[in-house]
């Protein structure tokens, strides 16, 4: 394999093509909504202040610096510690050599937000030697590679010159002059953006500068291939409304800063597909024998290799360990009674890899608490950190080499709130088909399963995984009620989807949990098998890229359950968060059936003597958020284009629009289950024991925001571009806005009363209309700007959706006019007789003031 010049910006770590709409789940700081300030204490701060040297730095001998009272430990760098002072002792051997350096709390603060082990920050650095005996510490910050063979290379080199964090005085020499000492003291204890909170992060929190007096090193421990410096930091705090700010105008935190040195022998790459869903990271690939810069993509995953003594058996087919297991610690501060379900989820990710080749690849552990030579902050271990926190989440990162897409470690963030969240999604979506989900307190073998499948699905992400939202459209909605097949082949063939749990099955179907529940399933096995099962007797990354393709080809065509549908934010009705099966539509019918038998019982299923109606709000509250989703999976079909990638060796389309059949269906929904008011789940029973205006308030809101979307500009022009590129096959918008009205208003028509849902529905119906209509663009600047700023598609899209909304105003007009005759209910009357009058003035003023394309 040829050498690399290798420039790597740290920031792009979890950055990948924008073309392949790539993120990276990463847990972020809470923001701290500023209240009160607080006066700031007065304190000394600690800030970098390097000396400048105006003469060449004398050395001094090694014994002189480094006396007998010093405690030394060998590691990654060499530590020495002499009374109050540390000293990095820095082999020759390491220099230019790329460190991770990654940045974590390791105690915080009541109510941040934010925990011990979760990381701040990260960078990639290397020392190097400078003039005037200093050693530089370098941040590497560019992008940039190329083979040091061709001659472009030397442009790489010269074109990126990395920004020097830090200089430092060379004390010493080592003794037998292999390496060079340096004092470190004041730089580990600085606020510099290596070591500390940047900029961002202390916004956040509302803090100013470090206290110096009341900051310092807690302790330096090195080992083998990473050195761990820890601190105590406190800053003035100037904002925010954390309790420590508000008693002594301070905060006070725990950092824990990881040296972890790059593998020598870098991992190979795998080259990133779209087709195929990981984490990817993204270089700027030179070569002399382009013709146009290329981006190079590269998966994250962590090493995986046979034993130089098992290849023969793995070239047969035979499964074998791997050379170094991958190992999940379990934080001792996690409950004992959910220990064993979040080592569950570890361990059932063992049977993926042994579709890659590999048997005992991952496993579970219990952290050894005894051995005193482990740390929670040691990056060389990956650790389930469990958090005392009030937040329903857990997250799964991974820290990769930034150069080869080599999962070094990770530390997945796990919340103890998490399990109120399942408790609520079980009770609201599988209620009506397990009995066990009828109770206020889960019992603790059912709380555990739930914990099991959040730990497999956050695992997931640290393998290299991306959600997969498009793998549950793959089943058929009608297998979800048939027992058999659920139960033999699960609801949804990926657990990185979220397809929480079967909503659709019905009471009588006597589906398990083995039908319920997901699971680690087909798409997961051959995403793993494609990440990771080692490609023998290749060249390099570009070829294994060409087997890779044909694989992904031949089994794409062979079995649709292994596509991967992307993360669910494009306009693809197939890839959404917390749906089921393939027609959006169907299963929300199914979900809603449930949820009419669940709604009605959830007074008795959230009762506890003796305590108030908070329960009850609360799974009422969730009871509504799942029908608003049953709502929203239908709304991608209207105007919906579904994409599925393909390279040149593929047959069909990558774009396709959603069929005229499956829009009208769509309508035809929206008019029966969210138009037509949804009494039954205004529950009268359930919402005088929580709020009077609760249940209403919630399901208008859930009928505006549906109005409002489905009436989006958006969405019309998709709609329009459709008509145009598909003729009679496609909605028309004209049609398509004359089905919505006649359901939204079909009292002009029967003479029927309106009641205050439906008045309510159609003003915002009425209004929506009008925002199209009369909307202007958000445009500032001179005419001129103005003009040359706004381009011919953005016109186009302008003109049309205002002439289609003005016509359908008109008809609006027409029609209420007409059906004002017919009523005989005079809040009715009154009602339709505001309506024209406003349209009456709509219609008869100009919309747009100047501007009027």
């Amino acid at each position: 394999m040829k050498n690399k010049i290798y420039q790597v910006n740290t920031k792009l770590r979890g950055l990948v093509l924008a073309t392949a709409l790539l993120t990276i789940s990463v847990a972020s700081c809470s923001i701290i909504k500023k209240k009160k300030k607080v006066a700031p204490v007065n304190a000394t701060t600690a800030v970098a202040k390097p000396k400048v040297d105006t003469v060449k730095n004398a050395l001094k001998p090694y014994d002189e610096i480094i006396t007998a009272k010093a405690v030394t430990q060998k590691g990654l760098f060499t530590v020495h510690k002499l009374n109050d002072k540390y000293f990095f002792e820095i082999s020759n051997q390491l220099l230019k050599k790329e460190i991770l350096a990654v940045n974590r709390l390791s105690k915080s603060t009541p109510g941040a937000g934010n925990y011990g082990g979760e990381e701040v920050s990260s960078h990639i650095v290397y020392w190097e030697l400078g003039p005037n005996n200093k050693l530089f510490l370098k941040v590497s910050a560019t992008v940039s590679i190329a083979d040091s063979t061709d001659m472009i290379s030397k442009a790489v080199a010269s074109s990126n010159l990395n920004p020097i964090l830090a200089a430092f005085p060379i004390k010493a020499k080592s003794k037998d002059s292999s390496g060079v000492v340096i004092d470190v003291t004041d730089f580990l204890i600085s606020e510099n953006p290596l070591l500390s909170f940047d900029a961002n992060n202390k916004k956040s929190y509302g803090l100013a500068a470090q206290m110096a007096d009341r900051s310092y090193i807690e302790s330096v421990k090195s080992f083998p291939i990473n050195t761990e410096v820890k601190s105590i930091r406190t800053y003035m705090a100037v904002g925010g409304n954390l309790p420590a700010a508000s008693e002594a105008g301070a905060i006070t935190l725990g950092m824990n800063t990881s040296f972890l040195k790059l593998p020598e022998n870098p991992l190979r790459k795998r080259i990133y597909d779209p087709r195929v869903g990981f984490f990817a990271s993204v270089n700027v690939k030179y070569a002399d024998n382009q013709q146009k810069v290329q981006q190079e993509a590269f998966i994250h995953r962590w090493r995986l290799e046979p034993k130089e003594e098992d290849l023969e058996k793995f070239r047969k087919g035979e499964l074998v360990e791997p050379k170094k297991q991958i190992v999940y610690y379990i934080d001792p501060a996690t409950p004992k009674q959910w220990r064993q379900y979040l080592i569950a989820g570890v361990n059932d990710w063992q049977k993926a890899f042994e579709q890659a080749g590999f048997k005992n690849a991952i496993v579970g552990k219990e952290w050894p608490e005894a051995d005193s030579t482990m740390s929670l902050d040691d990056a060389r271990f990956s650790v389930i950190r469990y958090f005392a926190s009030a937040t329903q989440n857990a997250y799964g990162p991974n820290i990769a080499d930034p150069r080869t897409g080599e999962i070094l470690e990770s530390h997945i963030g796990w919340y103890h709130n998490v399990m109120n969240l399942v408790h609520r999604w079980y009770m609201i979506q599988a209620g009506a088909i397990d009995p066990r989900a009828r109770k206020n307190k889960f019992d603790e073998e059912l709380m555990g399963q739930l914990i099991r499948f959040v730990s497999s699905h956050e695992i997931g992400h640290t393998l290299g995984l991306r959600h997969n939202m498009g793998a549950s459209s793959t089943v058929p909605v009608e297998k979800l009620r048939d027992k058999k097949w659920v139960e033999a082949h699960g609801h949804t063939p990926s657990i990185m989807d979220y397809a929480r749990f079967n909503y659709v099955a019905q009471p009588e179907d006597g589906i398990s949990e083995k039908g319920i529940f997901p699971r680690i399933n087909d798409y997961d096995k051959w995403a793993i098998q494609w990440g990771y099962k080692p490609i023998l007797d290749t060249r390099d990354a570009q070829e294994d890229k060409k087997i890779l393709n044909k694989i992904t080809i031949d089994s794409l065509a062979s079995n649709k359950r292994l596509w991967f549908g992307g993360e669910g934010r494009d306009q693809d009705p197939r890839s959404q968060a917390e749906d089921l099966g393939d027609d959006g539509i169907k299963a929300s019918l199914y979900g809603i059936k449930n949820l009419k038998r669940i709604v009605p019982q959830l007074i008795n299923w959230t009762r506890e003597d003796g305590e108030d109606y908070s329960s009850l709000k609360e799974m009422y509250k969730e009871a509504v958020g799942q029908y608003s989703r049953y709502a929203f999976h239908v709304l991608k079909n209207l105007g919906g284009v579904m994409v599925t990638e393909k390279t040149y060796d593929q047959p069909g389309a990558v774009y396709q629009a959603v069929s005229l059949q499956k829009q009208k269906e769509a309508i035809k929904f929206y008019n029966e289950q969210v138009f037509a008011t949804p009494k039954w789940l205004m529950n009268k029973d359930i919402i005088n024991k929580i709020d009077p205006l609760f249940g209403f308030n919630d399901v208008q809101s859930v009928q505006r925001e549906v109005v409002a979307s489905i009436t989006s500009q958006s969405r019309l022009y998709r709609m329009m571009v459709n008509q145009r590129d598909n003729g009679k096959g496609a909605y028309s918008p004209t049609e398509w806005l004359n089905d919505l009205k006649n359901g939204i208003f079909t009292e002009l028509i029967t003479g029927k009363a309106t009641d205050e849902y439906r008045r309510a529905l159609q003003k915002m119906y009425v209004g929506s209309i009008i925002t199209m209509y009369n909307k202007r663009f958000a445009l500032q600047g001179s005419l001129d700007n103005i003009i040359a700023s706004v381009t011919p598609t953005e016109v186009l899209l302008y003109s049309n959706v205002k002439s289609l909304a003005f016509a359908h105003l008109k008809d609006l007009r027409r029609s209420i006019g007409n059906g004002i005759a017919k009523t005989k209910d005079q809040d009715t009357k009154i009602h339709f007789e505001y309506l024209k009058q406003m349209l009456d003035k709509i219609l008869t003023e100009s919309p747009i003031p100047g501007l009027n394309y």
